[in-house]
């Protein structure tokens, strides 16, 4: 399986592959879940050439110790890319490789999907992660690139930034845990209790979108945060309900809008975020 850790190495097989106009990427920070080889299977199948990225970056962590406790398992990724298909290119570049002026965050114009949910509480976050996708997609050149639906924000601002650049940007349904959590490369951290008990985040949804017609957005949302109230181990950061095209919040609904609740909750200092579709 080719693994390539320097631009000369990606370079190299570049020129290898050109013939095969199709390329695909799908961007990782690691510890690989099968949310993300969903991805790497879909990506397989649609292109020629497939590129997986396994890049921690630092530039969107605002809290120094989500960083240095993020899950890493570089040998596990590997084997479950290889198992997939052993002609599956895997880009593994140093923070030097990635930012070799430093680590500096370019400042973005993202039509103000950045500011709710997300970028109210982790201020310059998006800024980091559009800095790195950018980066990633300059590399690799890819004509598709392939994220998941768990974080909706991140994947309407990475579709704006590829529409920018002309990379099209697909998006797959978010794979769940059999009690319904969403997968995360942070669910490795959660003990099998607080495990289980965060199967409420997913039920909050799965309630908020069967009374979504019958209930205001000014109920659901006090309704939603009473409901986990009621679990003391889980602290809330937000529960919002934002229309699906520019992620604005509302408290009231408008005929021909559609609708999606984010949730973000930390449980031991982990946190973990979803969010569902409302009509």
């Amino acid at each position: 399986m080719p693994k390539v850790t320097t631009i000369a190495e990606l370079r190299h097989y570049q020129l290898q592959n050109h013939m095969h106009r199709s390329w695909g990427l799908v961007p990782t920070m690691g510890s690989l879940h099968e949310g993300h080889l969903q991805l790497i299977k879909q990506a397989f199948q649609e292109n020629k050439v497939t590129f997986v990225s396994i890049f921690v970056n630092p530039t969107q962590f605002d809290n120094k110790a989500d960083l240095d406790n993020y899950p890493s398992s570089i040998n596990k990724d590997l084997q479950k890319i290889q198992a997939i298909d052993p002609n599956i290119c895997v880009f593994v570049p140093s923070v030097e490789t990635i930012y070799p002026d430093g680590a500096a965050v370019k400042k973005y114009a993202l039509q103000g999907l950045d500011k709710p949910m997300e970028g109210r509480h982790r201020p310059g976050h998006f800024d980091g992660v559009a800095t790195v996708v950018e980066r990633l997609f300059t590399l690799i050149q890819p004509d598709v690139a392939y994220f998941g639906q768990k974080d909706f924000q991140q994947l309407q601002i990475v579709s704006l930034l590829g529409q920018s650049m002309g990379i099209q940007v697909f998006s797959f349904p978010t794979i769940r845990e059999q009690n319904g959590l969403a997968m995360s490369s942070r669910n490795r951290r959660l003990s099998p209790e607080r495990r289980e008990e965060a199967k409420l985040i997913y039920e909050l949804l799965q309630w908020t979108k069967s009374n979504f017609s019958s209930h205001t957005i000014v109920e659901l949302k006090e309704m939603a945060v009473q409901k986990l109230a009621k679990t003391q181990d889980f602290e809330l950061d937000y529960f919002e309900i934002a229309t699906e095209h520019n992620l604005q919040t509302v408290d009231s609904k408008k005929d021909g809008m559609s609708y999606r609740a984010f949730i973000a909750v930390v449980v031991d200092d982990i946190r973990l975020i979803d969010n569902m579709s409302l009509n």
